[in-house]
């Protein structure tokens, strides 16, 4: 999360009263509103032939939307029905959502069917819901990939959620798909956790429970060229948000961390007991200054309790093709960049050495799909109910797999040839790194289930019915797909 931008919010209407972020104490909250029936993807609804897994859902919302105005003037947001609201509440109609079916077993065969919900306002409309109230968990960064992933798998399971972001890397779609996915509201607020004014306004807001964490920047090349920015966001905000727990009495943690906090392992598959650096780039060592923080606090103060998890390679995207990565730019990760070279956007995959001793002599990473990461997370908050203090994990599948078995994978996945160049190795890339996970099947009770293969076909399906990410609506067909990547 890098400084919030200045323009006005995606969902708020071009005619009422602009609420810039740029005002610490401003926070933006919306109930995102998804769910309509006329809604082309509600409308139309075909699969793509060649696809073992297809989703459906047809459900109905309508917008509630909360404003928190910070002048004088009472700003009016109007909603997509033309529902007016002075008060920063908005009654909500009648909810219908019918529950979607995979073959695959997903997050979403677990969302509880969703009868139809008496008007009522923000305060108590999810008391319809078996959840408590008084146990919220505030999602940072729950508009990025894996928070958008994680935000559906809590909302299959019935938590209670907040999620915070300030988009500057993430899109706002990607929650309205959620929602579509869920058949659930999302309460949104747009914030910045560098700016603590903000966060504690939302938290005044919510008697919240525990807190995941993901909000950070995360390129590992463009920390090397901008390392305040990282160094500010990541651990600033970070300093700011345990700041306005420690406030609130909420002493819970799920902290999304990074198996770069190992550097170059000693050892492989490596276990949460390994050495602990040196990293050699600033976006890993704000993960491992944080995790060093939190350690610290959890010994200064018994109270709190944290989840620290150590992810490998996230991949892959949610089998309906609804949500999935949206890098910006020149992709920085494998499997994304493949996905460019596919569509024509790159000429060819560079592969960074041919050297190594491994199976085909290029780099070995443990690959998680993003699903089964997303339960994790499920698995962390659970485990902070038995008042853990601070303990790692390593979420990772132990499976290490090349760069030129992805590429393979991605050819038999697509039917189309992958062009490739070796290139020199990259300062600092190591041979072999993948994850001893034992602790976490143990102790979460955590098991990843999906293959390379599965993984490849989820991140691929995503790309064909979402040629541009966010940025486009999108595809329903094969002939649509086929037709944006001419």
């Amino acid at each position: 999360m890098s400084p919030t931008p200045t323009s006005s919010h995606p969902l708020q209407d071009e005619n009422s009263t602009k609420m810039p972020l740029g005002t610490n104490t401003e926070v933006m909250v919306e109930q995102l509103s998804i769910l309509d029936r006329t809604s082309p993807s509600s409308t139309k609804r075909q699969s793509f032939s060649h696809h073992r897994r297809k989703s459906s859902a047809s459900s109905t919302h309508h917008a509630m939307l909360q404003s928190r105005p910070t002048t004088q003037e009472t700003p009016f947001y109007v909603s997509p029905n033309g529902i007016k609201s002075s008060t920063g509440e908005i009654d909500l109609a009648p909810h219908l959502a019918v529950p979607m079916r995979h073959r695959r077993h997903t997050s979403v065969d677990h969302a509880s069917h969703i009868k139809s919900l008496p008007n009522s306002n923000t305060k108590s409309y999810s008391n319809y819901y078996d959840v408590n109230r008084n146990k919220y968990v505030l999602v940072t960064g729950g508009a990025g990939y894996i928070g958008s992933h994680t935000v559906l798998e809590l909302l299959s399971r019935n938590y209670e959620i907040v999620v915070l972001d300030n988009l500057c890397n993430s899109n706002l779609e990607a929650l309205k798909r959620v929602e579509k996915l869920a058949g659930r509201s999302i309460t949104f607020h747009r914030a910045d956790i560098t700016v603590e004014e903000q966060l504690v306004q939302v938290f005044s807001m919510y008697k919240f429970w525990a807190v995941i964490h993901f909000a950070s920047l995360k390129a590992v090349g463009e920390s090397m060229k901008i390392p305040l920015d990282y160094y500010h966001n990541n651990l600033t905000g970070s300093i700011n948000l345990m700041r306005v727990m420690q406030k609130f009495n909420v002493k819970n943690m799920v902290f999304s961390s990074s198996a770069t906090v190992y550097g170059d392992p000693e050892y492989t598959p490596v276990g949460e007991s390994a050495r602990l650096g040196p990293v050699t780039n600033p976006y890993g060592k704000t993960k491992l200054f944080l995790e060093e923080m939190l350690r610290d606090q959890c010994t200064a103060d018994p109270e709190w309790n944290v989840c620290l998890l150590r992810y490998f390679n996230p991949v892959g995207a949610h089998p309906s093709g609804l949500i999935g990565e949206h890098p910006q730019g020149i992709p920085n990760n494998l499997l994304p960049y493949v996905n460019k070279v596919i569509q024509g956007h790159l000429p060819h995959v560079q592969v960074f050495g041919e050297d190594y001793d491994t199976i085909d002599g290029t780099g070995v990473r443990d690959y998680i799909h993003v699903c089964d990461l997303a339960s994790g997370h499920v698995a962390a908050l659970k485990k902070l109910e038995k008042k853990p203090r601070c303990v790692a994990y390593n979420l990772g599948t132990g499976v290490g797999c090349s760069v030129l078995q992805i590429i393979k994978s991605m050819e038999r996945v697509t039917g189309v040839h992958i062009p490739y160049k070796v290139v020199d190795r990259r300062p600092g890339d190591i041979a072999t790194c993948t994850a001893d996970a034992t602790l976490a099947n143990r102790e979460l009770e955590w098991f990843p289930s999906r293959t390379l293969d599965e993984m490849c076909e989820d991140m691929w399906r995503w790309t064909r019915r979402n040629p541009n990410g966010y940025d486009s609506p999108m595809l329903e067909s094969d002939e649509d797909s086929d037709e944006a990547q001419k």
